[in-house]
């Protein structure tokens, strides 16, 4: 058992680093548990039926004793196709290129934990996670192109926590978080417009340099670790009732790396050779949020159980996108202006039998962009959860979980305009999210 535990550790280590996509609002994860997708994550810092606990409140790990371990993984297939309305380009003129596709694709998001106990009444567990992510890919002649090309954030967090028994109903959980961050965002560069603008019609219309017409890149990437806390109280009123509250520092990334530049053929030799085109070091802030949730469970009988959970968000603190030059070029600036959110999520457990446990759920989940500010890198707006899934035991000690959930997203209006020469992108985003989670739990 432990060769196998070791040898998942190494696998899932790994694969944390080339996924993330985001599923709740703005870039937030929640997909650490194949049973707390199934019941749309309602309950979760009440519920504590398997090591995912530490995640979600690290108090629960006092509802169980000896050694645990819980790994998942999650498929997630988010979906955001845009239709032009009417964009332009810098200079007003019709805004040239398509719809950029689906801007969605397939991802894997894999989970792991480990508990066991320290003393009589104290225990200690790690968490392995990808708690935000997001990736966005649209073709590269799309219409939008100037603003937004990819978009990808990926974290990995390293969650060691403590866990203890105050009084027999009152359990408390604390937890430090080591948090990888890595971002790679890029841009297509009018240097048609930009040629006009800075050299004039006349120097550079017979090399092709027009509106639109004579295309390069950007591409920047930084990466930084950075490091939070988490905390937990699980209080239990009964065999059949208790409540979770769970709170997740905010965790602050200056991350530090390189924009790298694709210039066209031909490009006029004073362009070519200006500072602002060369590669260069970068750098900017990820301010990522705290959170605060509330949940409950309640046992109805042998055979229902309901649950319930409000999670707030602290969105705002990411006001914008900036990232600075060392070549001194201006920095690139990006408003957000995001608002915090609420998550609410009420579900329900069946047990069918000793063996299948049925689950169900659905929540309502608040974006943090607002109309005005949002953007093709995330083209947020509100969604809500449908869920199933359930659990079979194969043992006293072992079980499966499988979860589905389905995002209903509203469609998302945008009118941003970029400039000196991004244009503005106008037109609306149909957007939807299916997630397919599996897990294994063991106790050993």
């Amino acid at each position: 058992m432990a060769r196998y535990f070791l040898a998942l550790v190494l696998m899932l280590g790994s694969a944390m680093f080339v996924t993330g996509d985001a599923y709740a609002g703005g870039f937030a994860l929640n997909e650490m548990s194949a049973g707390s997708l199934g019941n749309a994550h309602a309950g979760g810092a009440a519920l504590a039926e398997d090591a995912s606990t530490i995640f979600y409140n690290p108090a629960g790990l006092m509802r169980f004793t000896g050694r645990q371990a819980s790994v998942s993984v999650s498929a997630i297939r988010p979906s955001a196709e845009f239709r032009n309305n009417g964009s332009t380009s810098a200079i007003g003129t019709p805004g040239s290129g398509g719809n950029g596709g689906d801007a969605g694709d397939w991802s894997a998001v894999p989970a792991l934990f480990f508990a066991t106990d320290l003393a009589s009444g104290l225990r200690f567990g790690v968490g392995l996670q990808a708690p935000f992510g997001l990736k966005t890919e649209y073709d590269a002649g799309w219409v939008g192109r100037y603003q937004a090309l990819r978009s990808e954030l990926k974290t990995i967090n390293v969650n060691p926590t403590v866990a203890w028994r105050l009084t027999p109903q009152w359990s408390l959980g604390v937890g430090i978080s080591a948090q990888y961050a890595d971002v790679t965002i890029s841009r297509a560069i009018d240097f048609g417009t930009v040629c006009i603008g800075s050299l004039g019609v006349a120097n550079c219309a017979p090399g092709g340099f027009l509106p639109q017409a004579r295309d390069g890149s950007v591409k920047v990437d930084g990466n930084d670790w950075a490091y939070g806390f988490n905390l937990g109280a699980l209080f239990e009123a009964d065999r059949d009732t208790r409540f979770g509250m769970a709170y997740r520092a905010k965790i602050d990334h200056h991350l530090s790396g390189n924009a790298r530049y694709t210039l066209p053929t031909g490009l006029p030799a004073p362009l070519a050779a200006s500072p602002t085109f060369t590669d260069s070091g970068a750098s900017a802030d990820l301010k990522l949020p705290d959170t605060v949730s509330l949940s409950g469970y309640r046992a109805l009988d042998r055979r229902w159980a309901i649950m319930s959970d409000i999670t707030w968000t602290h969105w705002s603190r990411f006001k914008e996108l900036r990232v600075n030059f060392d070549n001194g070029a201006a920095s690139s600036v990006t408003p957000e202006n995001w608002q915090n959110t609420l998550r609410v999520a009420v579900a329900a457990n069946y047990r069918l039998d000793d063996r299948w446990l049925l689950r169900g759920g659905v929540a309502w989940d608040e974006s943090p962009v607002k109309d005005t500010y949002r953007t093709p890198r995330i083209p947020d707006e509100d969604r809500t959860w449908l869920s199933f899934g359930g659990r079979y035991a194969l043992s006293p000690g072992a079980a499966v979980d499988i979860g589905y959930a389905h995002l209903f997203v509203k469609d998302a209006s945008i009118n941003k305009a970029e400039p000196p020469v991004g244009g503005t992108l106008i037109g609306n985003y149909k957007n939807d999210v299916n997630i397919l989670s599996i897990q294994y739990s063991a106790a050993f």
